[in-house]
């Protein structure tokens, strides 16, 4: 008897659900007829009305009447019929499904590109052996706020030897660019670097050709300064070249190992060549350069160099300032690294008071984040952003799914009367959930690789590693999880709530559609798409001010019809008067260029980056080297500030008379001005200062000048003090710029012209008008606000969609409702305030709720603002009208419907 009672119970239950099955058939045969009817008494065509009545009740009998299984079986037959069944579903309502694919696409296609930005730049490891036991070490003067500073040769020595215990090795490397004979003995600017000979073993590079650096490759020997015995003997120096130049230049020929490679009057020789593709990952700020062609083996004899990084070769100031790179001993941490370092950076403060003065220490960082610490926030923050839009866009594909799932109560309803578990009927929504997130994630990803392509091209240069980023396994792989996120996301809550279906209410209700939950996780779900989009404006407001604040500041000088180029010299070696000499004919051949009105060169050019700094003080800073404060240096010819219109506020300028070694005259800006003389005239006054080998010296002040954005239009910068191009050496001036009277750009082919003809074996580069100096330097914020900005306008678009789709929502449900009213004497006007005023609710919770968000979250973008606080109060209320005239227009389209509608339709409909 047992064995018979389960036997029993299945016969009990499909006696009970065939019983049900007729019933629910009859009911809704009895709806089908009671429709039609009604639909013949209203004056509908009988074909027209059997086709309204079939479409609200058909798709239930065909349910019925095909005995569909919902009683929940299990295995893959039964998920091949539930996505059969969801995809007949979604392409029956393509209108919808298209939208809700197309937001969804939006949200994932934003979010990948930008993940692919993140992963290149963040998350991606160093192309390194073990990088995350690489640190990179640079030199901090507290005292005067200079830090991470690249390393003298004497204090890179000190720290290589005190720190054996906590350090494997370390290396170094300083970058510049040299003129090389080509094949055919014409010049070619290349990019070198020196290396100590442990270099290429510390960081992993491999050798493809030739041989690496060997220890007597570094072996000291006396370069040509002021401190060299003269005619001693040099050993030759040993050089690297990358596998890009060895193929470029010489076909990857093993032939050239062993060979000179002549630079002027020197050569190297050439033993090997590098893997493809190694590159130096540094910050822009580092001023290294990231592909060099030619690796130099470093012949340093430290006691020969003085401390302050300053050395003279040929006439002539160079500054060989090493930017460090040591591997951590394994189990060591960066915290018992700083220790060592310190005692070592205490050492150097003890013995030299230029550096026990200055406050130096030494900054330990690990590589990786040294590389990203300038980028670190703005790309948080435009994850966050895309992550926010995302979210957004899930928001709007639940409140369709809520809707879809709304207007399929019947259907449910039957499904859960003939046997359907919870479980079954959770899984016909996320089918359907997981359909429309699929077709969202195939076409963000085809939106995401276009995206890609145009954040590349936008982003500023400063980035690090831009050339990584792409569509690679990695950001794929990110894009279908998003996907799959946004499945559960949006598709759990309506797949739930359609779990719990009341067959009753459902049959015998009205025939408006109930809506599930009363529309309360709809409007849930728009306040919280306002809340979200307000954030996305706030940002990208704040941006917009900080791109106005940077129009209007004083940049120092005219960048307007200014042409910029660099000559770099010919193949042979001069000294300091041959170069005076060749500067003069340059100055000579350039004023034959039709249209050129004032020519200047200097050093370096404004916002162009590589500004040095060197300490400055007054009486005090004889007896107490604390009192030195740091400066920024530019080598200038005469006319500099005439040309660049630099305003002259107290004195002169330089003259041809002061371009010479023995003229200790100097020019300053106002800022250095007012903190050294703030009650008198820096006129006549002297100043200490140390850039010169072996002490301090005095120099006279002759002018102060307005101060120049050297570096960032954002940051005011250091101090500026001017020096004439004689004073340190004729030749440091080799950046040319021209005033011209036309567009610059029509000038830049007879200037070539000219300095060809001047001397073949003259390089011309870097040419370009001063305002695109200006407008890379505006590239980040510019970049920032054009990001924030899209992101913002589409999740603005998105929550107004959702916004709309809540209160046509609305409209439905309340159709029965609003027709009584009109019926009892409302008029249009108040139907359409009572909808506008649902709408406006929403929105003031939203805004509401976005408001608190905002305060707190765009403290990220803090250090991306330029004259503009995070909770600027103007940003703030701006953006809350602006938001509430959108949320107005949004709810304009269904309070006008609900406003006309005619009464008798509305109460026939009930």
């Amino acid at each position: 008897m047992g064995r018979l009672k389960p036997w029993l119970r299945r016969c009990e239950w499909l006696w009970r659900s065939s019983r049900i099955h007729d019933e629910i058939a009859e009911e809704f045969q009895f709806h089908l007829d009671q429709r039609t009817e009604a639909n013949i008494r209203s004056g509908m065509p009988p074909d027209a009305a059997r086709r309204d009545a079939l479409r609200r009740f058909g798709p239930l009998l065909q349910i019925t009447e095909q005995g569909y299984d919902v009683r929940g079986a299990g295995g893959l037959d039964a998920l091949i019929a539930d996505l059969r069944y969801a995809t007949r579903l979604l392409v029956k309502n393509g209108g919808l499904t298209s939208i809700a694919m197309v937001t969804l696409a939006l949200g994932i296609g934003a979010s990948t590109a930008m993940f692919s930005v993140t992963h290149a730049v963040l998350l991606r490891p160093l192309p390194y052996n073990d990088p995350t036991r690489l640190v990179v070490i640079g030199g901090d003067m507290r005292m005067r706020h200079n830090f991470d500073e690249p390393l003298s040769y004497e204090n890179y020595a000190d720290l290589r030897e005190g720190t054996r215990d906590v350090f494997d090795d370390m290396t170094a490397v300083v970058t510049t660019r040299n003129i090389f004979a080509r094949g055919d003995g014409t010049p070619e600017q290349l990019k070198r670097a020196f290396v100590p000979a442990n270099f290429f073993r510390l960081l992993g590079a491999r050798i493809v050709g030739g041989r690496d650096f060997g220890d007597a490759d570094g072996q000291p020997a006396l370069l040509r300064d002021s401190a060299a015995t003269p005619n001693q003997p040099q050993l030759p120096l040993v050089s690297i070249i990358s596998y890009e130049y060895w193929q470029r230049r010489f076909g990857g020929s093993p032939t050239v190992f062993g060979h000179p490679l002549q630079y002027g009057a020197n050569s190297t020789l050439i033993v090997g060549a590098l893997a493809p593709e190694f590159e130096l990952v540094f910050r822009d700020s580092a001023d290294v350069e990231r592909s060099c062609d030619i690796f130099t083996a470093m012949r340093v004899n430290y006691d020969s160099r003085h401390r302050s990084g300053f050395y003279v070769v040929d006439d002539k100031l160079k500054w060989t300032g090493l930017r460090a790179i040591a591997r951590l001993k394994p189990g060591v941490s960066l915290e018992r690294a700083e220790q060592s370092a310190g005692r070592v950076a205490a050492e150097v403060r003890r013995d030299f008071p230029v550096y026990g003065g200055g406050g130096f220490y030494y900054h330990l960082e690990p590589m990786h984040q040294h590389l990203v610490a300038e980028v670190r926030p703005a790309v948080r923050a435009f994850m966050g952003a895309v992550v926010f839009l995302l979210l957004i866009a899930c928001a709007n594909v639940a409140n369709f799914l809520l809707v879809h799932t709304s207007l399929r109560e019947r259907e449910l309803a039957v499904r859960g009367a003939l046997g359907a578990t919870r479980a079954r009927l959770i899984r016909q929504v996320l089918v359907e959930a997981l359909l429309v997130a699929a077709g969202g994630t195939l076409l963000g990803i085809a939106l995401a690789s276009a995206g890609i392509r145009g954040l590349v091209g936008m982003m500023p240069p400063h980035v690090p590693r831009l050339d990584t980023i792409a569509l690679d396994p990695a950001v794929l792989l990110f894009s279908i999880a998003a996907g799959l996120a946004a499945a559960a996301g949006f598709g759990i809550v309506p797949a739930w709530r359609a779990s719990h279906p009341d067959l009753m209410l459902t049959l015998h209700g009205s025939g408006r559609t109930r809506g599930l939950g009363e529309g309360s996780l709809r409007n849930g779900v728009a306040v919280a798409e306002v809340a979200l989009s307000f954030v996305l404006l706030i940002g990208s407001g704040l941006m917009m001010r900080s791109f106005i604040a940077l129009q209007h500041i004083k940049l120092g000088f005219d960048p307007h019809h200014v042409l910029t180029f660099q000559v770099l010299p010919g193949m042979l070696e001069s000294t300091s008067e041959t170069r005076a000499t060749r500067i003069r004919e340059i100055q000579t051949a350039l004023r034959q260029v039709s249209d050129v009105e004032q020519i200047t060169a200097a050093a370096l050019v404004p916002l162009d980056g590589g500004y040095g700094t060197i300490p400055w003080g007054q009486e005090a800073a004889i007896v107490d080297r604390s009192r030195y404060q740091a400066a920024d240096s530019l080598s200038v010819l005469p006319g500099y500030f005439e040309t660049m219109r630099t305003p002259l506020l107290a004195g002169r300028t330089f003259t041809e008379a002061d371009n010479t070694p023995d003229r200790n005259l100097v020019i300053v800006d106002q800022v250095l001005a007012a903190k050294a003389f703030p009650q008198e005239s820096a006129v006549g006054q002297r100043i200490l200062i140390s850039i010169r080998p072996v002490k301090p010296e005095w120099v006279e002040i002759i002018g102060v000048v307005a101060h120049q954005r050297a570096t960032s239009i954002a940051e005011s910068g250091n101090p500026q003090i001017y020096f004439t191009d004689g004073f340190l050496g004729h030749g440091s001036t080799s950046r040319w710029m021209l005033r011209t009277a036309v567009d610059p750009a029509t000038v830049a082919p007879s200037v070539r012209a000219a300095i060809r003809n001047l001397d073949s074996n003259l390089l011309v580069n870097n040419m370009a008008p001063m305002t695109r100096l200006v407008e890379r330097a505006q590239a980040g914020t510019r970049f920032s606000l054009l990001l924030l900005g899209t992101f913002a306008t589409t999740a603005t678009i998105l929550a107004s969609v959702g916004l709309y789709g809540v209160l046509a929502a609305l409209v439905r449900q309340r159709t029965p409702e609003i027709g009584v009213r009109l019926a009892l004497g409302a008029l249009p006007p108040n139907i359409f305030a009572l909808v506008v005023g649902q709408g406006l609710r929403l929105s003031t919770i939203g805004i509401g709720l976005g408001v608190i968000a905002a305060v707190g979250l765009t403290r990220v973008i803090a250090s991306m603002l330029v004259g503009v606080q995070p909770t600027d109060p103007l940003t703030f209320g701006g953006i809350v009208v602006g938001f509430f005239i959108i949320a107005a227009v949004a709810c304009w389209i269904p309070a006008r419907r609900a406003s006309g509608l005619d009464p008798l339709v509305a109460l026939r409909d009930e």
